[in-house]
Parts: structure tokens; C-alpha cells; sequence
């Protein structure tokens, strides 16, 4: 369900999850276009990351917050996202699935503003992104 105005929107209404594309193709790219390089292989190779430490190849923080960006678009396509606001506490790890959800937890019907939770799940269950997001939809 779209909405286009801040009438459409209700309290706790769920946004449609969304299995974002997390390739090492995708990843790479994105880090190649931000200036990161192959950032040292955290972002492009699961055996050079691990030698990092890390669990494997990671999907870039900024990459998953334009993911949640994407999820309000597709859902408020006349929306404006106003703020967002993340915690990262787990990792997300390319080639794996990551579930994208959003709750309305705020309208103000005289502004247009909606308040949103947002979450990013690892594979694991675990929740490695959470925050909240600000969108302004118009009024009529």
C-alpha cells in the first residue's frame, strides 16, 4: 500500500518489509562510488574481510540507511524524508539476507509530519540497524 497524503497515513500502520539487494556486486559498487575503493576488502571479499576481523564482507552503514530510504519512498512516493536517525549494533553482511521493516509510531495531521521506527535484521535475527525516520507528506 502507497500512501500520498498525511490522510492515507494511520498510528502503527506496518510498511511493506523489504529484502534490499546486498550482492558483493552491489556492495563493491557502492563503496567504488563513494570513494572507499574496495575498502581494503571489508566491502568486496569475505576472505580479506575475515582477515580483518570481521564476520565477512559488509554492506556499507551509508548503503543500508539508502535502503531504509528506499523502503519510505516506495511507500510514501509523494513523501519527503525530512530526518533519519540510526544506531548500527550488528553487522550486515553482504550476500545475506537483510529484512527492512517501518512502523508509523507518530502523525500530525497539521504538519504532515510522520514519525517512523525503522530496523535492519541480519540473517541471524539480529537487529543491526534500528532508528527513526521523519516524513513530511502534503496535507491534501
Amino acid at each position: 500500500m502507497t500512501v500520498q497524503t498525511i490522510g492515507d497515513v494511520a498510528f502503527g500502520f506496518e510498511l511493506e518489509a523489504f529484502e534490499p539487494d546486498t550482492s558483493l556486486a552491489v556492495t563493491s559498487e557502492f563503496a567504488s562510488a563513494v570513494g572507499w575503493g574496495d575498502g581494503g576488502g571489508r566491502f568486496t571479499d569475505h576472505a580479506l574481510a575475515r582477515e580483518q576481523g570481521l564476520p565477512g564482507a559488509l554492506v556499507p552503514g551509508l548503503l543500508t540507511l539508502g535502503f531504509l530510504t528506499s523502503m519510505i519512498h516506495r511507500w510514501a512516493p509523494t513523501g519527503r524524508v525530512a530526518s533519519v536517525d540510526t544506531v548500527f549494533r550488528a553487522p550486515l553482511l553482504a550476500e545475506a539476507p537483510v529484512d527492512l521493516t517501518a512502523v508509523v509510531t507518530d502523525v500530525d495531521e497539521e504538519t504532515g509530519a510522520v514519525e517512523l521506527d525503522l530496523s535492519a535484521k541480519n540473517d541471524r535475527g539480529e537487529t543491526g540497524v534500528f532508528g527513526t525516520a521523519t516524513v513530511m507528506l502534503p496535507l491534501a
